[in-house]
């Protein structure tokens, strides 16, 4: 184990790993620092581009980036001094200008705006040509005016999901965002995992079926995605007794990840054509694939559970009086839940 090192932080002798980061200490502490550009979930490296996360160290001239700079033995560090506050809040004054109306209200960007006590007014909004919003992918919608260059995006997509579709392109002021090849995002090669959307801080990149905002007053429910047997876990964001959005929690299996089904799959729970009870086919219907889903009981009628599972029990067991026991097969599927698998075993 690497050796120790001691260094006043907040007025507070401290210890700590010298592999942990300020910013990773402070928050083991309870020291809030504000962050947009670095992201605590599992294996996101920080970038530092941001720059809302500065802090002040007695002895150095310059202010450091807390999500980068590991802290030294004797180190004199301040969070909340004066100058600190300062540069922090104009750093965030000048990022506003640059976005329009497109941020989230309930953004990360937007609810550390406000907790800062920013001035939205203090610089005059850039003279920037309204850039169309992107709605050519079916699940995610981009929003270029919202966003501010933070590249949480490009990690998610080149180093957590290793999918490289999302770069940058251009420089200076014109630098934006871009996929594939300055392609639609519709018309890229995204796989839809979405967690791009799940890291950008100000709702440039946002799920397509939030009409208004990306988080709801209400807690989060955890869970387990329902698609198959990895486990990952989630925290499904609720409004009236209805998701809206979910999000990968972080836990053994997927750590905070999640694939296009357990992101973006959960419409199926309030769909009409879901069914919620048995149905036994009507005697006399043929057995076909083309039956419309809207009305099902064109072929089928109601049932309890019981007489549906006696039916389907005495089916099997007729066929194996028949037939034998090997005419009897099953196929089981990845897809299948932990419980399912167990169950069809």
């Amino acid at each position: 184990m690497d050796k120790l090192i001691s260094f006043s932080l907040d007025d507070q002798q401290v210890t700590a790993s010298p592999d942990e980061t300020i910013w990773q200490i402070a928050k083991r502490l309870g020291h809030t620092i504000p962050h947009l550009c670095f992201n605590d979930k599992p294996n996101y490296r920080p970038d530092g581009n941001c720059r809302t996360c500065m802090v002040e160290i007695e002895g150095e001239r310059t202010l450091a980036a807390s999500c980068c700079r590991k802290p030294d033995n004797g180190m004199v560090i301040h969070t909340q001094s004066k100058r600190a506050i300062s540069i922090r809040q104009g750093v965030m004054e000048l990022l506003n200008t640059d976005i329009n109306q497109n941020v989230a209200v309930k953004s990360n960007f937007a609810e550390l705006a406000q907790s800062m006590n920013i001035d939205p007014y203090r610089f005059p909004k850039t003279q920037q040509q309204q850039q169309q919003n992107d709605d050519s992918h079916p699940a995610i919608t981009v929003k270029l005016d919202a966003c501010i260059h933070c590249n949480l995006c490009v990690r998610a997509c080149r180093e957590i999901q290793v999918n490289d579709v999302i770069g940058l392109s251009q420089r200076g002021a014109k630098e934006k965002i871009t996929f594939d090849f300055d392609d639609p995002m519709g018309d890229s090669t995204c796989v839809a995992c979405g967690e791009c959307v799940q890291v950008c801080p100000t709702g440039a990149l946002k799920e397509s079926q939030l009409t208004s905002d990306l988080k709801t007053d209400e807690a989060p429910v955890r869970s387990i995605c329902p698609y198959c047997g990895v486990g990952c876990q989630v925290n499904l964001h609720t409004s009236n007794n209805k998701i809206t959005f979910v999000e990968g929690a972080n836990g053994p299996s997927n750590e905070g990840r999640l694939c296009v089904k357990g992101r973006f799959g959960y419409d199926y729970i309030t769909s009409e054509q879901r069914l919620t009870e048995p149905l036994i086919r009507l005697e006399g219907r043929e057995k076909g694939i083309n039956i419309d889903p809207e009305n099902p009981l064109s072929h089928f009628r109601k049932a309890t559970w019981a007489e549906a599972l006696d039916k389907a029990a005495n089916g099997f067991l007729a066929h194996k009086q028949q037939y034998g026991g090997h005419a009897l097969a099953g196929f089981g599927s990845a897809k299948c839940s932990n419980e399912e698998a167990y169950l069809f075993q």
